[in-house]
């Protein structure tokens, strides 16, 4: 009586690997269960990077829980998968032998990237979410942490494409690591002569007016600082503590302090130096000084520049780029001049 020829090409061996043998009806069933799993880990992958994205504080720890339950339901379909299939795993150093070769060929680079992301997925030196400073001075918010490399999105919407030894191995700046603001320096001039302390008074009532600014405590507080001297200019620091959301977008929170600056300065007739080369005019017609400048119907530079100050703030785009909640939405609109 013939066989069943459903059960007989089921049961036809294809490859024999020592004791253990791979059968037809093995084979498929291993690979069903191991495209199973793929798509069980990429539909766990998709349902935990839902929640993540709605999470407000638990992003990064929900993110090694994505990636380790999709890394984790995949090897467990492989090896499920070979033992169905027939394979023994414990003889399997033939394919060891291969992978050292492999390894030694080429694959060095690739092995090492996916250590180091493991790495990343673990410690949480560099999270998602954080805003992180690269070596060659790139900076951007990181956005995912894969296999071998990982992505990161800059404030001009750009991805940066980095392999994931680079961000251990090489000198990485986590501007948010632990969540807190941070201390940045506004560099400016004034002009020689000038006032200090009402410089100080009208800088610091800028800078502490703008919503980017954290509020002075007990150990942080916005200073200004004489730094040095210049061939014709005091040299200046603004000393200040920008909020969490601002210290991730440095270009704008650094052109919006040194907007509000000018305007400070300018609104205070502070003259702001410029280069120059004094002329002392002694005598002309029998006048002197500022008598003889009248006499040739000419004004002191200085005058002339605290005539011209500005009596309002002017429109400050950088600092209307930091008051958007999400750096990837439209910029709002300058408010209209009085």
């Amino acid at each position: 009586m013939a066989g069943n020829p459903l059960r007989t090409l089921d049961s036809f061996e294809l490859i024999k690997l020592g004791k253990a043998s791979v059968t037809v009806g093995g084979l498929a069933a291993g690979l069903l269960i191991v495209g199973v799993a793929m798509v069980a880990a990429r539909l766990t992958s998709a349902g935990l990077r839902r929640l993540r994205e709605r999470a407000a504080g638990d992003a990064a720890s929900l993110y090694v829980v994505e990636k380790v339950a999709t890394y984790g339901l995949v090897i467990i379909g492989v090896v499920v998968g070979l033992s169905t299939m027939g394979v023994d795993l414990t003889s399997l150093t033939v394919f060891a032998g291969a992978v050292g070769v492999g390894v030694g060929l080429g694959l060095q680079g690739v092995i090492k990237d996916f250590a180091s992301g493991v790495s990343l997925v673990f410690e949480r030196l560099v999270a998602v979410g954080d805003f992180v400073e690269l070596p060659n001075g790139g900076r951007g918010v990181v956005h995912a942490i894969g296999a071998r490399a990982t992505r990161i999105r800059t404030n001009d919407s750009t991805d940066i494409i980095v392999p994931n030894s680079v961000l251990v191995n090489d000198q990485v700046i986590n501007w948010t690591l632990r969540g807190t603001n941070r201390r940045i320096r506004v560099p400016f001039n004034t002009a020689l002569g000038v006032d200090k302390d009402k410089v100080r008074d009208a800088v610091l009532k800028a800078a502490k007016s703008a919503p980017f600014t954290s509020p002075d405590d007990p150990t942080r507080r916005a200073q200004v600082w004489l730094v040095g001297f210049g061939e014709s200019a005091l040299k200046f620091e603004l000393i200040v503590w920008p909020t969490i959301e601002a210290v991730r977008r440095p270009a704008a929170i650094h052109a919006a302090y040194t907007w509000l600056i000018d305007d400070a300065l300018r609104g205070a007739g502070i003259e702001i130096p410029y280069p120059q080369r004094d002329i002392r005019l002694r005598g002309l017609f029998g006048e002197e000084g500022e008598d003889a400048l009248t006499s040739l119907r000419l004004e002191p530079a200085a005058r002339r520049r605290k005539a011209k100050a500005a009596k309002s703030g002017s429109s400050n785009d950088a600092a209307a780029d930091l008051e958007r909640e999400d750096p990837e939405e439209a910029p709002k609109p300058p408010p209209a001049k009085a």
